[in-house]
């Protein structure tokens, strides 16, 4: 079972460690010690010169905002003054404050477009003067054991970086549920990463060597076994490509105009069964014209599983929904309100904004 939760909250994953024994056949015999190699100082410091490079050239590129409600990152997008940042550091504010992590005087920002299914938002600040553009790269070539950096501003430590490898690509994971058993958002093509992201790192930037911004920082994992604590090195981020796509559509349309996510039609909230675990999601309204309503799935349904996939729960559904298109045809499993368990074909649609 896996639990995914917003960074300036946590992420809830089920984690087993585990040890390994080394067999070893029988002992050599003791030989003359053999000189050890000599560091390699010459390459520790040209090391050292790339990560304070990739700083230099990137930090001037990450805000700091603040709300009523708390304080997070963004990413300075263009010269215009629009940042890039998390719907969920946005929160409800329409207008807020901003500050380069390198220093200076706070600057006045408002709310351009919030899109909450991608966790994704873009805001504008009144004063671009000095702020310097990031360099976004193609998220889709982000290798496993790349070294890269977190940058942003975690606990409100403005401009602190730091550093890891990206541990996996490809991951789908959803955030929290809402009290309502509601989704927040769920990521597709989430980059993993050992980098320690901590509250306030959300909506700042993930970056390779060559100073190139591959994913936002959005989520982190808590080990349920340490109650609320995180569990060190599993952080999720937006991959960039995502982030520039729905980026461009803001600053260009001021919303989103192709989600590109697939779509039920509906509004849903988690089940819960009889022995208190999720059982499915439940049809709480049906868009008319869209793709459940047009395969006869009413109101009090409740949906079981897609193309054999179980959807216990929101986040389930949503996360099964991130792998397909909108267009894509698919099996639904239903159990009606008299008892009955049917299987329809529905043609799903576009999510919107």
């Amino acid at each position: 079972m896996r639990m995914i939760v917003v960074g300036t909250a946590a992420t809830a994953v089920l984690i087993s460690g585990c040890t390994g024994s080394i067999s070893r056949s029988t002992p050599a015999q003791p030989t003359s010690p053999r000189p050890s190699a000599a560091p390699t100082t010459a390459s520790a410091l040209e090391l050292e010169h790339a990560y304070e490079k990739v700083i230099q050239d990137v930090l001037p590129s990450i805000v700091q905002i603040n709300t009523r409600a708390g304080l997070g990152s963004g990413i300075v997008y263009d010269t215009a003054g629009h940042i890039v940042t998390n719907a969920h550091v946005v929160g409800e504010a329409t207008q807020m404050e901003v500050t380069p992590a390198t220093g200076g005087a706070a600057r006045k920002a408002r709310l351009v477009s919030s899109f909450q299914a991608g966790d994704l938002a873009v805001i504008k600040v009144a004063n671009p003067r000095g702020l310097t553009p990031a360099t976004f790269g193609d998220s889709a070539k982000a290798r496993v054991g790349q070294i890269v950096l977190a940058m942003g501003n975690p606990l409100g430590f403005s401009g602190s970086v730091t550093n890891g490898i990206v541990s996996a690509v490809g991951r789908t994971i959803s955030e929290p549920q809402s009290d309502s058993g509601g989704t927040v958002a769920t990521i597709a093509n989430a980059i993993q990463t050992s980098a320690a992201i901590n509250p306030g790192n959300s909506g700042g930037a993930l970056v390779d060597m060559s100073g190139r911004v591959i994913g936002i920082p959005t989520l982190t994992a808590t080990d349920p076994e340490l109650g609320s604590g995180t569990a060190p090195g599993i952080g999720f981020a937006i991959p960039s490509n995502t982030a520039t796509d729905i980026a461009a559509q803001i600053v260009k349309d001021g919303k989103v105009s192709n989600s590109r996510k697939a779509a039920l039609g509906i509004l849903g909230r988690t089940v819960i069964g009889r022995g208190g675990d999720e059982a499915g999601v439940g049809v709480v309204r049906v868009t008319r014209g869209k793709s459940a309503a047009n395969a006869g799935i009413e109101e009090g349904d409740v949906i079981l599983s897609i193309n054999g996939t179980d959807t216990p729960s929101m986040a389930a559904l949503s996360e099964v929904l991130a792998t397909l298109k909108p267009g894509d045809r698919t099996k639904v499993e239903v159990l009606k309100q008299d008892g009955s368990t049917v299987t329809v074909n529905v043609t799903l649609t576009e999510l919107t904004a």
